[in-house]
């Protein structure tokens, strides 16, 4: 019997979001049925938080804070210094989430909502998504001072084992992974749960950890 040869025809080319949803595995270690996928997301951007790519910042260089603000939301605030002049470059389908921020992306594409700030020298952009895809093309409002970034995700329940909402044992997430051998950097990743008024959780994790 003759071995089959593949063709161009074979071949299926995913974009970024369907790649994601159709292979999680690839990008969180873990399927979308997996009770500790929610948790396993946190650690993802903490991590990339705390180990960005090298054009975003060095590693272990960025004050970064997640707030968690409901069973299925949260924001990640970064001090991340820009290097653009007047307005950030576009990254997937004309987001402000580019490859650089492939994580942040991957776990926008679980969402329905995901709203995106970047902002520095006095100009700040806002877009907001669905999933990762634009509803509009960025517009500009008064951002804070300094430089950074702030993306707030609203996760998808569709995507997700019936039930799930992250985890609020804080000490259970892990933003360095076995790789990192850092120490005694500036970095710093602060981790707050808001979710109740009365006691709310907290924990900092710097590169010493």
């Amino acid at each position: 019997m003759a071995e089959h040869e593949y063709r161009a025809a074979d071949i299926t080319v995913l974009e970024f979001d369907a790649a994601v949803l159709k292979r999680p595995g690839m990008y969180f270690g873990v399927g979308l049925d997996d009770p500790r996928l929610l948790a396993v997301v946190l650690s993802a951007v903490a991590r990339h938080a705390l180990h960005p790519a090298t054009r975003v910042a060095a590693e272990h260089s960025l004050s970064a804070l997640i707030d968690i603000l409901g069973d299925l939301r949260f924001r990640l605030t970064m001090d991340q210094q820009h290097a653009w002049r007047d307005s950030p470059p576009l990254g997937y389908f004309g987001s402000l989430l580019g490859p650089e921020w492939w994580l942040p992306a991957a776990v926008a594409t679980l969402c329905t909502e995901t709203s995106v700030e970047m902002w520095c020298s006095g100009r700040g952009f806002h877009q907001e998504l669905a999933g990762l895809r634009p509803l509009a093309a960025p517009r500009v409002f008064k951002p804070p001072v300094g430089s950074g970034t702030r993306i707030t995700f609203t996760l998808n329940p569709h995507n997700l084992p019936p039930g799930s909402a992250f985890p609020t044992d804080l000490e259970s997430l892990d933003p360095h992974g076995q790789d990192c051998v850092a120490t005694n950097e500036p970095g710093l990743l602060t981790i707050r749960d808001h979710r109740h008024d009365t006691a709310t959780g907290s924990r900092q994790s710097g590169a010493s950890q």
